[in-house]
């Protein structure tokens, strides 16, 4: 198992190791910080949910310009600086007592974790050739997962306790894991800046193929919270399957990932073979939402049959949709601006987890089984825009390069 989930030794295995520190304590804390908020600090869930909305409209701001700064300033600085940034914003919620200071310390979080990501990726780019990045974001989701499982583990003993003492050690914990991550990615080689090349304030803003790609990769991200909101809810309001079918689907989508993301995405090797996957991934969505609609009016055990096995269509179109873009998010970038343009492209996560549970509770507990086939057509719809989208990205970027001029640093 070790070594499905991580690259081997080097620096791909450093950053691995990074991922893997950082994550346990990010599972503890997203099992955790709704009833921390709510219960230690004493907010009202609906202030919770504004407050997180705003930071991580923040965030998704702020990824382009960190993005930009890891390209300017070299990568490994940037992104040792932001894992500490995000460490201190996790510890100020340790004396976070109010509204305001709370919407505060979450903005500086949300801002730390996209320019991180951001950063990493650029890092990722300095330091693997293009053909071994779609395998190493391959283990590093497989390890993402890992240490997700772990953490939540921990969590749940925080949970099960209840006491105010345990969620602060989860928050304590969550931030020492970016503080070790900040030390694991020293262990790295300095990545040098790219060349200066003139360009306006907006940047990447203005390249409209990327943008269309990243619009396109939002959609498809949608998905995003159906385990976490909407497959719940479906199951709840919808299905008379057993409640235990939540936490199965769970374990079922994170144990997939973690045995077969890496297998799958060797396949993934240039922009032809990228889109196909994209595609072929909307049609199984499209099916997994049809399967899950059959889900309805069944009888229990039925009913839990017909989940798993739209569970398992929907992990493997994630890790096909996950693996083509990818490769897409780093091919169609300029050379020189890996973090400006990862930040960009970062930001369809954001909106996803914005959009996507008030867009699954409306059209899955809302419209049922309507709903779920518009899902998964709206999904089909945009995998196959995506070649289109690409190829007109791949040729932009070639013509960008040829007439750009560079600056001396």
């Amino acid at each position: 198992m070790t070594t499905r989930l991580l690259p081997p030794a080097g620096p791909r295995r450093v950053l691995a190791s990074a991922q893997l520190a950082n994550s346990i304590g990010d599972g503890a804390y997203y099992v955790t910080s709704a009833l921390y908020f709510t219960h230690v600090v004493g907010l009202a869930p609906a202030r919770v949910g504004l407050g997180l909305t705003v930071a991580w409209a923040v965030g998704s701001l702020a990824g382009v310009p960190l993005g930009r700064l890891a390209d300017r300033r070299g990568p490994r600085g940037t992104a040792v600086l932001l894992a500490l940034a995000t460490a201190l914003a996790v510890a100020s919620f340790l004396v976070v007592r109010g509204f305001v200071p709370f919407v505060v310390a979450a903005c500086a979080y949300a801002t730390a974790q996209s320019g991180l990501a951001a950063a990493r990726q650029a890092l990722l780019a300095g330091l693997v050739s293009a053909g071994e990045r779609t395998g190493l974001l391959a283990y590093l989701q497989s390890t993402l997962n890992a240490g997700l499982a772990v953490g939540a583990a921990l969590g749940g003993l925080a949970l099960n306790a209840g006491t105010r003492e345990a969620y602060l050690g989860v928050f304590a914990l969550d931030a020492v894991s970016f503080v070790v991550c900040a030390g694991v990615l020293t262990r790295l080689p300095v990545v040098a800046p790219g060349p200066v090349r003139t360009h306006d304030a907006l940047g990447v803003l203005r390249d409209r193929p990327y943008a269309l790609v990243t619009l396109l990769n939002t959609v498809l991200l949608l998905r995003m919270p159906l385990l976490s909101l909407g497959l719940p809810l479906w199951i709840a309001e919808r299905t008379d399957a057993p409640a235990w079918s939540v936490s199965a689907l769970f374990v079922l989508n994170t144990g997939a990932v973690m045995a077969f993301q890496v297998r799958l995405a060797g396949g993934v090797t240039g922009l032809s073979s990228a889109t196909r996957a994209v595609r072929w991934s909307g049609w199984l969505m499209l099916a997994a939402c049809a399967v899950f609609a059959l889900s309805a009016g069944a009888s229990p055990w039925v009913a839990a049959g017909v989940l798993v096995a739209g569970a398992v269509l929907q992990v493997v179109a994630e890790m096909g949709q996950s693996a083509g873009s990818w490769l897409l998010s780093f091919e169609l970038a300029p050379a020189d601006r890996v973090g400006e343009y990862q930040g960009f492209f970062g930001t369809g996560v954001t909106v996803a987890r914005t959009l996507g549970p008030l867009v699954l509770t409306s059209l899955l507990v809302g419209w049922g089984t309507p709903g779920w086939l518009l899902l998964g057509a709206l999904t089909l719809a945009a995998s196959y825009a995506m070649g289109p989208a690409a190829r007109w990205a791949a040729g932009t970027r070639v013509r960008h390069e040829l007439t750009q001029p560079v600056l001396a640093n």
